[in-house]
C-alpha cells in the first residue's frame, strides 16, 4: 500500500492488534471445525514428545532457496494414538516420505509463524505408498540375485558342524536371550561372538551392515541376525536396501531369526537360511549340529556296538565250549597223573626202603671204621695227644721251637710241657 493511500481515520495497529486479526483470518478460512488435508513430501522430520513435521511440494529441490514450507506438528495427546498406528502397519516417517496430513493452520505470534496442526495422517496413503516401494525394491534386489531363490548367500557352503556362531543383535532384548538359550540348553559348545546393534530404528541398518562385515572376516561357520517381535515398524531396518546387500555379500552363511511368526523381511530373502523366530533359529542350528552328531557318532557307534556285542557273545560261547574242552581234559589229565603218581609213590617207596637199608649198613661200617681210630682208645692203648698251648695239633719236630710251651693229653688228663731239645728222625 502506498503511503498516499492511507487515509488519517485507519487506525494505528499494535503488533498484537495485528496478529489478532490474522489470527481471526486464519480460523475463519482454517477453523478446526473445518478441517483441511495438506499432501507434500516430508523434508524434515523431529520428534521429541509432540511430533514436528517440515512438509514442502512433493519433488521440489532443497536447493530453491523460494520453495514454500509448511511447518506442521502434532500435539502428544494425538501422536501417540496415530504413532501407534504408523508403528503397527511397519511405517517409519522420514525425509522424503510423501504423506497426506489432515489438521488446521494457527499462528504463533510469538515467533510470528503460520503453522498446521496435525490431527490425523492418512495412512492407507502410506501404506499403499510404502508397499509399492518395498515392491520395487524386491524386484530390483531379485533380478540382481540379492533376494529369492538364486540369492548369492544361499550358495554359501554350509559347514557340517556349525558351532562357531557370529551373532548381530541386540545383548539386551529378549530376542537374543531366547536365540542364546537354545545352545545353553544343548549338550554341544557353541562359541557365540557378539556384535552389539541397534536392531529398530534409522541408525540400525548402518550398525547392522558395519557387524555383518565384521562378523564375515571372522572366520566363522555360520552369521545369525536376531532380533525379537515387534511392530511393523520396529522391523523396518531389515528391509533396507544396504542391509540385504551386505547380507549377500557375506561368504559366510548369514542365518536370520527375525520378529513373529509371518512376519518376512527383505533380509530374510537375502539371507542363507530364514528362520521365524529367534528361538526357532537357535533350534535349526542346534538340531543340524545333533543330527550330523546322530548321523557320524552316534549312528557308527551303535553299529560298532552292535557288532562288538555280536562278536563278543559269539567269543564268549566259544570260550565257554573251550572251557568245558579244557575242564573234561585237565580232568582226565589229572586222573591219569594221580595214577602215575601213585605208581612213583610205590616205586619211590621201594627205592626208599633200599636205599634207607643200604645207608643203615653203610653207616654201621662206618661207625666200626671209626671205632677202630676213635682217639680215646688209642689214648686208652698208651698214646699221647700233643698241642699248642691253642690247640693247634703237633704233627711234626718243625711245628714247634726250642722253649716253647706245648700241652700233652693222656688217657686221664693233660700235662704241661716246655719243649728242650728237638731231635729228628733222621
Amino acid at each position: 500500500m502506498h503511503p498516499d493511500d492511507v487515509t488519517a481515520d485507519a487506525p494505528v495497529l499494535e503488533v498484537g492488534e495485528f496478529y489478532d486479526i490474522v489470527t481471526e483470518l486464519i480460523e475463519r478460512r482454517f477453523s478446526k471445525n473445518m478441517p483441511h488435508t495438506i499432501r507434500g513430501e516430508i523434508a524434515k522430520v523431529y520428534e521429541k514428545g509432540h511430533l514436528y513435521l517440515d512438509i514442502v511440494d512433493t519433488g521440489s529441490s532443497s536447493s530453491d532457496a523460494r520453495r514454500p514450507v509448511l511447518n506442521a506438528h502434532c500435539w502428544t495427546s494425538k501422536w501417540s494414538t496415530i504413532k501407534r498406528d504408523l508403528d503397527r502397519q511397519g511405517i517409519v516417517l522420514k525425509a522424503g516420505t510423501v504423506v497426506s496430513v489432515t489438521g488446521y493452520a494457527d499462528l504463533f505470534a510469538a515467533q510470528g509463524k503460520v503453522g498446521f496442526t496435525i490431527t490425523a495422517i492418512n495412512v492407507q496413503d502410506l501404506v499403499g505408498d510404502m508397499a509399492r516401494r518395498r515392491q520395487e525394491l524386491i524386484t530390483k534386489l531379485t533380478a540382481e540375485n540379492i533376494i529369492g531363490d538364486g540369492a548369492h548367500n544361499k550358495s554359501r557352503p554350509l559347514p557340517p558342524v556349525p558351532l562357531k556362531i557370529g551373532v548381530v543383535a541386540s545383548r539386551a532384548t529378549e530376542g537374543f536371550a531366547d536365540f542364546s538359550g537354545q545352545f545353553l540348553d544343548s549338550p554341544f559348545t557353541f562359541a557365540l561372538s557378539l556384535v552389539q546393534t541397534l536392531v529398530q530404528g534409522e541408525s540400525a541398518p548402518a550398525q547392522i551392515v558395519d557387524a555383518l562385515r565384521f562378523l564375515d572376516t571372522a572366520g566363522l561357520d555360520v552369521i545369525c541376525v536376531v532380533r525379537g517381535g515387534g511392530s511393523k515398524g520396529d522391523l523396518s531396518c531389515f528391509d533396507d536396501e544396504s542391509v540385504a546387500r551386505a547380507i549377500a555379500s557375506c561368504t559366510t552363511p548369514v542365518f536370520t531369526g527375525i520378529g513373529h511368526t509371518g512376519d518376512t523381511a527383505i533380509a530374510d530373502m537375502a539371507a542363507h537360511t530364514m528362520a521365524i523366530t529367534p528361538t526357532k533359529l537357535g533350534e535349526t542350528l542346534v538340531t543340524q549340529v545333533r543330527d550330523w552328531y546322530g548321523a557320524h557318532v552316534v549312528a557308527p557307534a551303535a553299529t560298532v556296538l552292535a557288532a562288538s556285542t555280536a562278536l563278543l557273545e559269539q567269543e564268549t560261547e566259544f570260550l565257554a565250549e573251550r572251557r568245558r574242552t579244557m575242564m573234561f581234559a585237565v580232568r582226565d589229565r589229572l586222573y591219569g597223573e594221580q595214577r602215575h603218581l601213585a605208581a612213583l609213590a610205590t616205586r619211590l617207596t621201594m627205592h626208599y626202603e633200599r636205599v634207607v637199608a643200604r645207608a643203615e649198613a653203610l653207616v654201621t661200617s662206618r661207625q666200626q671204621l671209626l671205632g677202630a681210630y676213635d682217639p680215646q682208645k688209642r689214648l686208652a692203648q698208651g698214646w699221647a695227644l700233643v698241642t699248642t698251648n691253642a690247640g693247634a695239633t703237633i704233627r711234626s719236630v718243625d711245628d714247634v721251637t726250642e722253649g716253647v710251651d706245648i700241652r700233652i693229653r693222656l688217657r686221664d688228663g693233660h700235662l704241661g710241657a716246655t719243649v728242650t731239645k728237638k731231635e729228628g728222625t733222621q
